[in-house]
């Protein structure tokens, strides 16, 4: 019978520890990443065509 009344305090005990307010859940808002195209500049294609031309004009005078 002692049994019996600890179950039931250890269980009434329990179930007061999960009583709460009924407050809504704080949700986060998802982190949305926005992939950008990598758009190639003039700037990428020049630069080398200058130096190879440069390097070529160099060899040719000598």
């Amino acid at each position: 019978m002692k049994k019996l009344v600890l179950a039931a305090a250890f269980s009434a005990a329990a179930s007061t520890g999960f009583a709460g307010n009924l407050e809504e859940p704080v949700v986060e808002a998802p982190v949305i990443v926005e992939e950008t195209n990598a758009s190639s500049s003039a700037a990428a294609v020049w630069v080398p065509l200058v130096l190879l031309a440069i390097v070529a004009a160099v060899v040719i005078a000598d």
